[in-house]
């Protein structure tokens, strides 16, 4: 059977969905995050370039799609990391550390991260609800409900921000990472 036919017998959308962000996964880690087209995706997937088009009508529909899938994934594996640690401050250093560890760990996630894809990650970090309602309720889970909607939502946007500034502008060693989001981060959260 060729690749052509397998795609037309795919019976279930969200099987071809993951194919294909399988596939940008593949391509950011081998090629970098703005370096990847449709049609290098379409290529790697093994559907055409009209099939990828069926599933995600541009590159940005494609790039939020994976971001959603991706943090998903994060905040999953970093609430198993976080599983037993009582102490709100040390739940939201290890929540923030582990979520940059696991991003750093997949080669496709950390693609958004290179140099010259940074500007990317900033704007798929923005353009994403997902995102946003994740941390959100990861922010709610650690610091407990803040003062009116407004503030844990707040929280949550610099939550991510000084994820990103990480991911981005990593610190010279893990300790320094470390002592940075303890000096810098837990206060804005846990005033003293």
């Amino acid at each position: 059977m060729s690749r052509a036919s397998a795609w037309r017998r795919e019976e279930q959308p969200d099987l071809a969905v993951e194919r294909i962000l399988d596939a940008a996964d593949e391509a950011f880690a081998r090629y970098g995050v703005s370096a990847v087209g449709m049609a290098r995706i379409a290529g790697i997937a093994g559907c055409s370039r009209g099939t990828l088009y069926r599933y995600f009508p541009n590159r940005h529909a494609l790039h939020t799609a994976y971001v959603d899938r991706e943090a998903i994934r994060v905040i999953g594996r970093v609430r198993g990391r976080l599983a037993g640690i009582d102490d709100p401050r040390e739940r939201l250093v290890e929540g923030i550390l582990a979520s940059v560890a696991e991003v750093r760990a997949s080669p496709g996630t950390a693609a958004w991260f290179a140099a010259g894809d940074q500007a990317s990650a900033a704007r798929m970090s923005r353009a994403s609800e997902l995102v946003a309602q994740l941390t959100h309720r990861f922010v709610a889970e650690i610091a407990g409900p803040a003062p009116g909607d407004a503030g844990s939502r707040l929280g949550a946007r610099w939550l991510v921000r000084v994820i990103l500034s990480l991911l981005s502008d990593p610190g010279a060693d893990d300790a320094e990472e470390r002592r940075l989001v303890e000096r810098f981060a837990t206060p804005g959260f846990f005033p003293r």
